[in-house]
């Protein structure tokens, strides 16, 4: 079984020092309300060729430390769920260097996804960020006995959402590739002069459901089976025009989940389905922090969740969500952020349906721009999430098709990865291909 031992731990500091006018850094609503988890996403790298450990950290340290200057909230730390302080004193982030007694390809080739939470640092994935007083950022470098290695790093969703995690990686590889270049779009943070938060601001209800013994699994859609679901939900319906690739990977997995849930009691719980979706733009692309909105989908019987029937929910649910958001001052933006958050409390708590989530991180070419210096990387993913009935879309390294990170419980779980209409179109990734 794979072990880790850590090698050195650090505090990186930006490069520069903070100007006094940043050094009070307030939150937006949207960042008040956002759950203060940890998000862990990880990198693999075959061998580095003309690079030794030594170089590769010594790399990542002094990058990191010149793109901290442009992302300084990264480094602070919160105070009061309000604002970050950004004092010279204490900013900084924390960076290990690991060791992992097994090759890479161990891990890669292993069927759980879960096998990858390793290269991140011991109980921090998707834990409180706030409570846990470690940085809000916090880096690990992972080194293997093959001489493959991994870069994976802990955000603290306080202060970033998917996008913003994403522009922060292909700056620091930027950076890290040539400590000469400049960034191509500057970093805004300025969510709270879109989202302010209100002086009085009122308590959020927990929306996040009680953990449960959960496993994850990546599966791939190839390009041709995600035409081949569009073409059939096209065929079937006279409404739904153009479905995403995501739309119906989603569609797909729902009702498999939905088929692997209902197996166990023999029978069918109406399901609710909650899409993010990014408010870049109208919003500028280069705005840093928590810019997402939320909207739902509904099952509330078998027949909803056929393939063509659940797209075209998926599609009027988001073109409602769109309709509502324009011509909203912020203050509406924010009445209806917290109604959308104590609706979904209220059904959490009432145990009305299975609630599934699903986060997409397409059409960023994450692989394309997270080089550091020493090749793309050879496969990215994130830790297990601590929730079950979970989605993570990203798009495949070759650019053929989607992988998707389940999270499900584990007696979902074993009745989910056999389903024959799921592995029709999506294939389990670890074993084909391997990864040497």
């Amino acid at each position: 079984m794979a072990s880790s031992t850590i090698l050195s731990r650090k505090i990186i500091k930006p490069s520069s020092p903070i100007p006094s006018s940043l050094r009070h850094h307030n939150l937006s609503f949207r960042d008040y309300i956002a759950n203060p988890s940890y998000v862990p996403v990880a990198s693999f790298y075959s061998k580095p060729e003309n690079y030794n450990m030594t170089q590769i950290s010594y790399i990542l340290e002094n990058s990191l430390s010149k793109i901290l200057s442009s992302y300084y909230p990264f480094a602070g730390r919160i105070k009061d769920n309000k604002y970050v302080d950004c004092n010279d004193d204490d900013i900084g982030i924390e960076y290990l260097n690991v060791r992992v007694n097994c090759p890479m390809s161990e891990i890669l080739n292993n069927p759980n996804n879960d096998a990858i939470d390793i290269v991140f640092p011991q109980d921090l994935p998707w834990n409180n960020s706030i409570s846990s007083g470690r940085s809000l950022l916090v880096v690990q470098l992972s080194h293997f006995d093959c001489g493959g290695l991994a870069v994976s790093l802990c955000l603290s969703h306080k202060i970033a959402d998917g996008y913003s995690l994403s522009k922060f990686l292909f700056d620091w590889a930027d950076i890290s590739r040539d400590e000469h270049s400049d960034i191509k779009l500057s970093p805004h943070f300025n969510a709270a002069s879109f989202f302010p938060l209100m002086d009085n601001p009122p308590n959020i209800p927990n929306i996040v459901p009680e953990p449960q013994r959960c496993v994850s699994r990546m599966y791939h859609i190839s390009s041709s089976n995600l035409t081949r679901l569009k073409d059939i939900v096209a065929t079937n319906s006279a409404i739904v025009q153009n479905p995403t690739r995501v739309e119906v990977a989603t569609a797909l997995l729902h009702k498999c989940g939905v088929a692997a849930s209902k197996a166990n009691p023999g029978v069918f719980k109406p399901t609710m389905l909650i899409h993010l979706m990014n408010l870049r733009p109208p919003i500028p692309l280069n705005t840093i922090g928590n810019a997402t909105c939320h909207y739902g989908t509904m099952a509330v019987s078998e027949d909803d969740i056929n393939l063509t029937n659940y797209v075209a929910r998926l599609q009027k649910a988001k073109q409602k969500l769109q309709d509502e958001l324009k011509g909203m001052n912020t203050n509406q933006l924010a009445a209806d952020a917290l109604k959308r958050i104590k609706q979904g409390a209220d059904i959490i708590k009432r145990d009305i349906f299975d609630v599934y989530s699903c986060t997409s991180l397409c059409n960023i070419d994450l692989h394309k721009h997270v080089d550091f210096g020493w090749g793309r990387p050879v496969r990215l993913s994130v830790a297990r999430y601590s929730m079950k009935n979970h989605f993570l879309f990203m798009d495949e390294r070759s650019g053929d098709g989607i992988n998707v990170v389940v999270t499900l419980t584990e007696a979902d779980m074993s009745i989910f990865q056999n389903n024959e209409e799921l592995l029709e179109f999506a294939s389990p990734v670890g074993s084909v291909p391997r990864i040497s």
